[in-house]
């Protein structure tokens, strides 16, 4: 395997996982912060919906494996 398609994977694996995470982060710990209702609880993906957290998840994962693709050098973007 070449060097050039290492960095593209772990630019699509770490930024797909990134995105994963923090879109997990955004809907249990940031929407019931922002409730206007005290008594709001943690929201799940099973309750957020599968596609609705696909559509959250997969362009935060593109910005993080967008930056990656800058620092690794992985040229998945074209200049």
């Amino acid at each position: 395997m070449s060097s050039l398609f290492v960095r593209r994977a772990i630019a699509w694996i770490v930024g797909m996982a990134l995105g994963f995470v923090v879109s997990w982060l955004i809907i249990t710990f940031f929407l019931p912060a922002v409730s206007p209702d005290p008594n709001a609880e943690a929201v799940s993906i099973a309750k957020y919906g599968r596609m609705y957290f696909l559509v959250t998840m997969v362009p935060l994962g593109l910005m993080f494996m967008t930056i990656l693709d800058y620092f690794l050098d992985a040229k998945i973007w074209p200049n």
